[in-house]
């Protein structure tokens, strides 16, 4: 079983996409495992025959422990994996990308492992987004054809309205969590976003967006409120020696924490190029597991979608999050006049076990003067 972040100590089995006994290549989707983040798809790391298959879809497995063995052709497994064997050829994969939905059950073809599809029937219904589970092979053996995939795109599909999808689901467990372990306080500012327009402007507003330069301001305050920057964890804080700042992203059935890490110490050009990768490997769902580790504070923006103010949930074992308004013009007062300013909306929500209700405020004050005097390396 792979590490596929950092704290993991299990992972479980979803589904497996190769059957005992099947060669495989260097690159192919062995199997599905489900974190306490996502679920992934595991790929191969070498050509050989997959063999010895030791666990089974819904299996949680520690994490080292040996679930599988890539072999060479007509050679067995050990019928007992080594306790340490850094050069036996247990198998161990990186991730690829996490499904669009949670395969059901099916009937299994002869090792239980799933249905039987062509490679390239499996890359058409990946294209489509047809869930192979719920589609009726007519190839030999029952295997699913191309034509099948097709069928089965065109075709309407009923999906009950209490179905979640794995992500979905993962999402619902982790905020549901969240909310109910951590006291949660929330802070609010209004702050003179004008100046950091003009910065935007200067710097090329279709390189560089509101949110890459909120990452870079952030994470240059955190750097000075390491409280805000900490970690609970089992009972203790936790002060992180390093700026990760997650950044929320929406990809299909839920939302991702993307992260661009020693923040403090990137430049704005950088950050932007990264969280753009970051952001486009999202929506293509190939973010990679160290993609969404190691994050110490989150950014969650929905100003995009014309929210004013929101209140964010925090992602543990994180100490807080930064929810994001819109940019928009309001009439404020200014040196005791009515003036128009382009105004934005900062609410911080903190874990009152890490940081207290003044720590947190200086931060706010302090990021709110930051926005309003922006400087930028």
């Amino acid at each position: 079983m792979p590490a596929l972040e950092m704290a993991q100590e299990t992972g479980k089995i979803v589904s497996w996409l190769k059957k005992e006994g099947e060669s495989v290549a260097k690159g192919d989707v062995l199997l599905e495992v489900e974190t306490d983040k996502a679920v992934v798809e595991i790929e191969a790391t070498a050509d050989g025959v997959l063999a010895g298959i030791k666990s089974h879809e819904g299996d949680v497995v520690p994490v080292g422990r040996t679930i599988a063995w890539l072999v060479a052709p007509g050679e067995d497994p050990p019928i007992e994996a080594p306790a340490a064997a850094p050069a036996a050829r247990t198998m161990t994969a990186t991730p690829s990308k996490p499904p669009a939905v949670a395969r059901e059950t099916v009937p299994a073809g002869p090792s239980g492992s799933g249905p039987q599809i062509s490679p390239k029937a499996r890359r058409l219904a990946k294209e489509k987004g047809v869930d192979i589970s719920r589609v009726r092979g007519t190839g030999p053996d029952g295997t699913i054809t191309s034509e099948d995939v097709l069928k089965a795109a065109e075709a309407p599909v009923e999906v009950p309205s209490s179905a979640l999808s794995a992500v979905a689901r993962l999402m619902a467990e982790r905020t549901t969590q969240s909310w109910t372990q951590i006291p949660h306080f929330f802070l609010v500012r209004d702050v003179d976003a004008g100046a950091l327009l003009e910065l935007r402007t200067k710097l090329g507003g279709t390189v560089v967006t509101h949110t890459d330069l909120l990452v870079a301001l952030t994470a240059k305050v955190l750097a000075k409120h390491p409280k805000v920057n900490a970690s609970w964890d089992n009972g203790s804080i936790r002060l992180n020696p390093s700026v990760n700042i997650s950044v929320a992203m929406a990809v299909q059935d839920g939302v991702v924490g993307a992260v661009i890490p020693n923040a403090d110490k990137t430049a704005i050009t950088d950050i932007a190029a990264l969280r753009k990768e970051l952001t486009e490997r999202a929506r293509s769902g190939r973010l990679k597991p160290a993609d969404v580790s190691g994050g110490t504070f989150t950014i969650t923006n929905l100003g995009m979608y014309n929210v004013d103010a929101f209140n964010a949930i925090i992602a543990p074992p994180q100490a807080a999050i930064l929810a994001v308004g819109r940019i928009a013009d309001r009439v404020v007062a200014v040196n005791g006049q009515p003036a128009v300013r382009s105004m934005m909306t900062l609410t911080l929500s903190g874990d009152h076990r890490v940081v207290d209700g003044a720590q947190a405020a200086v931060f706010l004050n302090d990021l709110a003067e930051a926005i309003a005097r922006p400087e930028i390396g």
